[in-house]
């Protein structure tokens, strides 16, 4: 039987290097659950911000079912324009026998898309990306924000 750590890999990047350096939002999710997020902004002299924590089963199972339902697994990073001056966009996914791993120009909003060879695919790269941001911030503030009761 195969390690359930195998069946499931998610990988996302994005940043570039500008007037305050280095800046990057990225996270990692693995099999077992491992959610590790990084995120660097040197603006206003912020730090460099890195929390790991671990997620359900239950939640790393709809993690992939959001995948699944946006469809990314079928789109393909061939007609997307390349990585630039102003950063890039990196996502990788394994689920069981199938991953992709795109890179494409960063993608700041929908109006970076609407101009290129393949804004339908763009768009669902960009909506994923978005749900998932919105994921794992509330994941990462929820998990080291709370104060326990008692």
């Amino acid at each position: 039987m195969e390690e359930p750590a195998a069946d499931f890999y998610m990988y996302f990047y994005s940043g570039h290097k500008g007037k305050f350096g280095h800046e990057f939002f990225r996270f990692e999710i693995d099999g077992r659950g491992r959610l590790k997020y990084s995120n660097n902004s040197n603006y206003r002299r912020d730090s460099l911000i890195r929390k790991e924590l671990r997620m359900s089963p239950t939640l790393l199972e709809e993690i992939k079912r959001i995948i699944e339902d946006s469809e990314i697994m079928k789109e393909s990073d061939e007609r997307w324009p390349s990585r630039d001056e102003n950063g890039r966009l990196q996502l990788e996914i394994r689920i069981g026998e199938k991953s992709i791993n795109f890179e494409t120009a960063r993608i700041t909003s929908l109006a970076d898309i609407q101009n290129t060879k393949d804004p339908e695919g763009l768009r669902v790269l960009y909506y994923l990306i978005q749900d998932f941001k919105c994921l794992i911030l509330s994941l990462v503030s929820l998990h080291y924000k709370i104060k326990p009761l008692g």
